[in-house]
C-alpha cells in the first residue's frame, strides 16, 4: 500500500523474526525491523518513534497456557498495552488499534454480539485481554489518546499455531493420522478467515469515525465446531474417527459455549464487510488454508503430534 512499515518482534538470541524469515525477501527488506519486548516500557518507546498508526498486535494468546503461566498474561497483554498507549500519548501517534478478542464477551448472552455485550473473563487469558482493553480505552477518555479496538472473532488461516481446531485437524489429517485428538466440539464459532481480519485492520485504521470505538470484526455467521471439522475432512477427502482428548477439553466453567458476531458497527462506520461471510465464504477460507498446510514446506514446521497449550 505504500507505506513505511516498523515491525516490532520479540528479541531472541538467534535474531528469528518468527514467520516475517519465512516471507519474501523483497518484503523482507522493505521492512524495519525493531527486535524487543513489549513489556519494556523504553523499548517500545523507542520503537513507536516516527510512527503514525501503531497495530498493537503482540500478546499472549493461548487459553490453555493461561492456566498453567497466568502471570505472564497479566506481564505481557496488560502491562505490555500500558506500555503502548502510554508511548502513543508522549509521541503523538496518530491513531492506536488495540487488538482485542470474542473471548472477552465469553458465552453469548444474546446473540449476535454487539460491542454492549457484557464483557466476561472466563479464562486468565480473557481476563488478560479485558483489562488490556480498558486500559486502552481509558486513555482515549483520559488523555484523548487516539486508541480504536479491533475485536476480531476466531480467526484463522495460514500460519496459525496449531492450537488452534482448524490446524489442529488439517496438520493431523495432513500427517496421515485417520484417528485424532480434539477438544470440545459443541461449541459454536464465528470463524473469520486471515485475509478479512487483515482488511478489517486496516479499514479500521484509515477510518477517522472509530476512534475512542470498538468494533467487532466478525462473519456475522454462526458455526459449530463440529459442523468445520465435517467440511474440512470433506475438502481433504479424509474419513475420520475423532477421539477427545481430556487436556484440550477446558475447565467446564471457563469453556465459551457460543459466539456469533454482530459486524454492523464496524460496517458502518469503516465500511467493511467480510469477503468470505456466508458458508460458501468459509468453505473458500478452509480450503485456502488446507492448500497451505498442506504444502510439505509448511507442514514440516509443524509437530503435527504433539498437542500444542
Amino acid at each position: 500500500m505504500g507505506c513505511n512499515v516498523r515491525a516490532f518482534v520479540l528479541y531472541n538470541s538467534f535474531n528469528a523474526w518468527g514467520w516475517l524469515d519465512h516471507t519474501e525477501p523483497e518484503i523482507q527488506k522493505s521492512l524495519d525491523i525493531f527486535a524487543g519486548d513489549v513489556r519494556d516500557p523504553y523499548g517500545v518507546r523507542q520503537a513507536m518513534q516516527g510512527c503514525d498508526v501503531v497495530f498493537h498486535l503482540a500478546a499472549l494468546i493461548s487459553i490453555p497456557y493461561s492456566y498453567h503461566s497466568p502471570d505472564t498474561y497479566i506481564d505481557t497483554n496488560v502491562k505490555g498495552t500500558l506500555n503502548v498507549v502510554q508511548a502513543a500519548r508522549e509521541l503523538g501517534v496518530g491513531k492506536v488499534l488495540q487488538t482485542s478478542t470474542s473471548e472477552v464477551y465469553g458465552t453469548a448472552r444474546f446473540v449476535p454480539i454487539t460491542e454492549e455485550h457484557p464483557l466476561q473473563g472466563q479464562s486468565p487469558y480473557a481476563a488478560s485481554k479485558i483489562g488490556a482493553d480498558q486500559i486502552a480505552i481509558s486513555f482515549y477518555h483520559a488523555f484523548a489518546t487516539p486508541v480504536a479496538i479491533v475485536r476480531p472473532f476466531n480467526t484463522y488461516g495460514p500460519r496459525q499455531s496449531a492450537r488452534a481446531i482448524i490446524p489442529t485437524v488439517i496438520t493431523q489429517i495432513a500427517s496421515g493420522a485417520r484417528q485424532i485428538r480434539l477438544g470440545s466440539l459443541h461449541p459454536t464459532r464465528d470463524f473469520n478467515y486471515i485475509r478479512d481480519t487483515v482488511r478489517g485492520f486496516i479499514a479500521v485504521a484509515e477510518a477517522e469515525r472509530i476512534v475512542g470505538e470498538v468494533g467487532n470484526v466478525g462473519r456475522n455467521y454462526e458455526g459449530g465446531s463440529g459442523e468445520t471439522v465435517k467440511m474440512i475432512t470433506d475438502i481433504m477427502g479424509a474419513t475420520l474417527e475423532v477421539e477427545t482428548d481430556a487436556q484440550r477439553v477446558r475447565p467446564e466453567m471457563s469453556e465459551v459455549e457460543r459466539l456469533w458476531a454482530d459486524n454492523g458497527k464496524a460496517r458502518i462506520l469503516t465500511g467493511w464487510t467480510p469477503s468470505y461471510g456466508d458458508r460458501d465464504g468459509l468453505r473458500r477460507g478452509l480450503e485456502e488454508t488446507v492448500a497451505w498446510f498442506t504444502n510439505p514446506d509448511h507442514l514440516r514446521q509443524y509437530k503435527a503430534g504433539a498437542y500444542n497449550i
